[in-house]
């Protein structure tokens, strides 16, 4: 699997769990971290792991190695590290809290409206 059949995996499996605003982010050319950050929120610790989960459920099924998951205790924000994907999973007023939207602006967005349903 590819970068970005796992980048879609993702995005899809946030989805499933109704995270909001999700946006993926393609960092590669700007840091050496990873290829992809993926940032999404949602209102409730409880609903901020039900999308790490799924997350972290589809990588396993499909053999994505998870090298780190940091915040899943306090599920305020919890971070999931594929490697050369970055996942951050955010209870909304963290999400604006910390604003990594911003701090990563000079990357490229990806086009992920065919991976979510409406």
């Amino acid at each position: 699997m590819d970068n970005k059949q796992s980048l879609e995996l993702v995005v899809k499996a946030a989805d499933s769990k109704r995270a909001e605003g999700i946006i993926a982010l393609d960092v590669h050319e700007i840091s050496t971290l990873a290829d992809y950050f993926v940032i999404t929120s949602a209102d409730s610790n409880r609903q901020v792991a039900a999308i790490a989960d799924a997350i972290i459920e589809k990588a396993k099924e499909n053999d994505v190695e998870i090298r780190r998951i940091e915040g899943y205790r306090a599920a305020e924000w919890i971070l999931i590290d594929l490697g050369d994907i970055v996942i951050n999973v955010f209870q909304t007023d963290q999400r604006k809290f910390y604003n990594l939207e911003k701090l990563w602006s000079e990357a490229k967005n990806v086009e992920i409206v065919d991976w979510i349903t409406e």
